[in-house]
């Protein structure tokens, strides 16, 4: 950076100090070119906001005012690399709340960012439609030694093979140390420095885009980390109205809460136009409680639909939410919040339950073969009855939601890492009913997501892991997830998350991948994608368009779905015997098009003939924990 640093005056451009003057757009530091950079925080409890570069020592230089507790500044001779804090009241020097960068962590300085020498080349990439979207959820840090993104690089064709059409990120905002799951991030617009910061990332998304992937983004917007979260220095951004499980809850509807609005709607933005990111997962929404006519998610929404208007590209915003609510995926002419897809913990625990007969914690609420029918005709299983585990009534009626708004799964960092042992299914269940799960999540209506290994059957856990500098919340944590395992009733000891060994226990061992029986998995996985990409009516995303019937006796599960040109069977054993029903399947000649207990996918040996010719029903000996797909040819 330049030793001589100088503030332009409103007449030679800046915002001024008038309070009727528009607020400049962008929040943090934006580089101008030709050594201009433009400087705008909110820091509406500040009386004074003064601007120090690192590498000029305590030259303060002060900001204007712009109204709405914005202060702004217009600098020159300063060139991105540069290093920066704010200082408020004369007292306090914080790192920008919007700083892209925090190359020494989450309590140094912030950095400027930009003209950066990257080019993209993905310039023809509009995006995916989300109906063909197969997601694959990885963490940055563990899937490979290295923990950055470009050691992500190498095996994107490897997931592609396989079928994955979209990587899914966890949380990559700079959260505190070089270890975490990433939901204790305290700067929404920074890149984590240790995976690789802003170019990193931008060289992993254009890398996926050549070859055709997109790249779903977690974001955390209920909650920040406690290490390293200065917000409250500069202004309302939390409330005391309402409690989270993570800490303070953001304020959104109360007092001066329209300047928290538009810190997250731009965080979001700038994910997407800077770094091209496809979708964005919202973590959590159930934590974030807002009362106004006009919340923040439907303003996102809005935002983000817009922006994907202009931009011509498609762009979709994907919940987690636990409160089975159809109006976050309502459109907002139906006064819903307009989102375009969720995550359906309700189809994981219904599978989960039956393949492992856990019924501690949530799972006490699933167990009969009717649930998975019915997650399969609507979506939610809990719509409106009551819950044993909450001791309330729970969710209302997703019957007329679309099956592409929901996406589903058997594995995924919350439902393993939260295990207090961070056991995948695979190590909890046979080699068969891994399979099993892996044919319900792929072959059903909704849009499926893998959790990082499963596809090759992954032994290593993926157990929680933080490297806080603090020792009372290094305590406080493991306090924290020991109690939070109470209502599960495990007994075990949780390892220690602050422990590296922790983190590197979690490390993926993608060298089994090319041993039995894992490379046989891979190879399943890769068969059933192959299945719902070229048959038409397993690429037809409608509930309309299906049929379910579930035998509570013989836990099987017959699924029948069509589109215009063609019509697909299934059954599915959940059950550890063998069982000859006669099940109804529709008239005319059928053509077996997999049997998981085919020896070639390393089952028992088949037992369903190749073809065979039905008047509403025929007699078929299912192997256990086994399924089939019929084609009516």
């Amino acid at each position: 950076m330049a030793q001589r640093c100088e503030i332009l005056d409103s007449e030679s451009g800046s915002a001024g100090s008038s309070q009727n003057d528009p607020i400049p757009q962008h929040l943090g530091a934006r580089y101008l070119g030709d050594g201009r950079c433009q400087f705008l925080v909110w820091a509406p409890t500040a009386k004074q906001v003064e601007l120090r570069f690192v590498s000029l020592g305590n030259r303060f230089i002060p900001m204007n005012q712009a109204g709405r507790g914005y202060f702004y500044a217009l600098v020159e001779n300063v060139e991105p690399g540069s290093q920066y804090v704010f200082r408020l009241n004369s007292e306090k020097e914080r790192p920008d709340p919007a700083s892209k960068y925090q190359p020494q962590g989450v309590h140094g300085p912030s950095q400027i960012t930009g003209q950066s020498v990257f080019r993209w080349r993905d310039g023809d990439w509009s995006g995916l439609a989300l109906d063909d979207y197969v997601m694959y959820e990885l963490h940055v840090g563990t899937f490979m030694p290295e923990g950055t993104f470009d050691s992500i690089v190498p095996r994107l064709d490897g997931l592609k093979d396989v079928g994955i059409t979209a990587i899914e990120l966890m949380p990559v905002a700079q959260f505190p140390g070089n270890r975490n799951w990433g939901y204790d991030g305290v700067y929404p617009f920074a890149v984590q420095n240790s995976y690789g910061g802003p170019e990193g990332l931008k060289r992993l998304v254009d890398a996926c885009h050549q070859r055709g992937m997109a790249v779903v983004m977690d974001v955390v917007y209920n909650h920040l980390g406690p290490e390293g979260n200065y917000l409250a220095d500069f202004g309302p951004y939390f409330t005391d109205a309402y409690r989270t499980p993570w800490g303070q809850a953001i304020n959104f509807d109360g007092q001066q809460s329209d300047g928290v609005v538009r810190f997250f709607t731009e965080s979001a933005l700038y994910w997407i136009d800077e770094f091209h990111i496809d979708a964005l997962r919202l973590d959590a929404i159930h934590g974030i409680v807002d009362r106004n006519a006009q919340p923040f998610l439907q303003l996102l929404a809005s935002a983000v639909q817009q922006f994907a208007r202009q931009a011509g590209r498609k762009i979709f915003l994907i919940a987690e939410s636990d409160l089975n609510d159809v109006r976050f995926v309502l459109p907002h002419h139906l006064h819903g919040y307009g989102l375009d897809a969720q995550w359906n913990d309700d189809f994981h625990h219904a599978v989960h339950r039956l393949l492992t007969a856990e019924c501690s914690g949530y799972y006490q609420d699933f167990g009969n073969m009717h649930d998975l029918e019915k997650a399969f005709k609507e979506g939610y299983i809990y719509s409106g009855q009551f819950s044993e585990f909450r001791q309330r009534r729970h969710g209302n009626s997703s019957r007329e939601i679309p099956a592409d708004k929901f996406v589903v799964f058997s594995q995924n960092h919350d439902q393993v890492g939260n295990r207090i042992l961070g056991e995948r299914l695979s190590t909890l269940v046979s080699f068969e009913a891994t399979k099993l799960a892996a044919g319900l999540v792929l072959l059903s209506p909704f849009v499926p997501l893998l959790f990082m290994g499963e596809e090759y059957g992954e032994t290593a856990p993926f157990l929680y892991f933080t490297s806080h500098s603090d020792l009372d919340l290094i305590q406080a944590v493991r306090r924290g997830r020991k109690e939070g395992f109470a209502t599960f009733g495990w007994q075990q000891e949780p390892p220690d998350p602050q422990d590296e060994a922790t983190f590197a226990r979690s490390k993926l061992n993608h060298d089994l991948a090319h041993c039995e029986p894992h490379r046989n998995l891979r190879d399943f996985y890769r068969e059933l994608i192959r299945l719902r990409r070229s048959i038409p009516a397993l690429r037809n995303l409608n509930k309309e368009q299906m049929e379910v019937k579930a035998f509570e006796k013989e836990k099987l599960f017959c699924l029948t779905r069509w589109s215009e040109t063609s019509r697909v069977f299934m059954v599915f054993n959940l059950s550890d015997a063998d069982v000859s029903p006669s099940v109804p399947i529709p008239g005319g000649k059928w053509q077996n098009f997999l049997d998981s207990s085919d020896q070639r996918w390393g089952g028992n040996g088949a037992t369903l003939p190749q073809t065979l010719n039905s008047k509403d029903a025929a007699e078929l000996r299912i192997r256990p924990k086994s399924f089939c797909v019929f084609a009516r040819v």
